[in-house]
């Protein structure tokens, strides 16, 4: 089982590492916070008030053995790269860093993170998707310029199957899960027909995503 550390214990952080908890992953969250750290400390695996820019302070607490750090400190953007590059220098395997704007984000990437993020971008984004189109209820940036969306079947799709919709052929995109309530068929064949209330997992290339959301 992957084993997770989490750095920096505000909203977003804190989030993270409840989240990866509940899901039974090993989770240790670090914050110089001892509020903070208080807060998660029956929530996590482990919860210990250190300083990430401590280079000693994350030696002593092996670090390097784990898979995953997700470095969430926002306010400190010092803190944040250092505490990045220290990771690394490490050895830690995979490192995922919050970033505050793209300029941010290519010097987290110039000193190693694996992945860079934007939660408030992100959030903002999605939100406003949701506002102007309706028929979106989630949407999450895959790779640049692609996305996996979250679609309601709309009135021109119902009674429809997959096939008389081409999709792919129309518009360049793949319908990779078919939601129906609570059951979720993450191969939908062709022949398979929708249904009003049905939500349809997309992904494609957001210019033709932004298509697709027309129909």
């Amino acid at each position: 089982m992957k084993q997770f550390v989490v750095i920096g214990l505000g909203r977003f952080g804190s989030s993270v590492a409840r989240t990866l908890a509940e899901r039974g992953y090993n989770v240790l969250a670090i914050d110089k916070d001892e509020a903070l750290v208080q807060e998660l400390a029956n929530e996590v695996t482990h919860a210990v008030q250190a300083d990430s820019t401590d280079e000693n302070a994350m030696n002593a607490l092996g670090l390097r053995n784990f898979d995953v750090a997700i470095v969430a400190i926002g306010s400190d953007v010092h803190a944040n790269i250092l505490t990045t590059m220290i990771l690394k220098e490490m050895g830690v395997r995979y490192v995922v860093a919050k970033a505050l704007d793209p300029l941010h984000g290519k010097v987290l990437t110039k000193v190693g993170a694996d992945r860079v993020v934007f939660p408030e971008r992100d959030m903002g984004m999605r939100i406003a998707l949701n506002l102007i189109s309706s028929n979106i209820l989630d949407i999450i940036e895959f790779a640049p310029n692609f996305s996996i969306v979250e679609i309601m079947t709309t009135q021109n799709m119902v009674g429809k199957t997959l096939n008389e919709l081409q999709l792919r052929s129309k518009f360049g995109v793949n319908v990779v899960a078919v939601k129906d309530g609570e059951r979720i068929n993450i191969s939908p064949a062709a022949s398979d027909e929708l249904r009003e209330g049905d939500v349809l997992v997309v992904l494609g290339e957001n210019q033709a995503l932004d298509k697709l959301k027309k129909l």
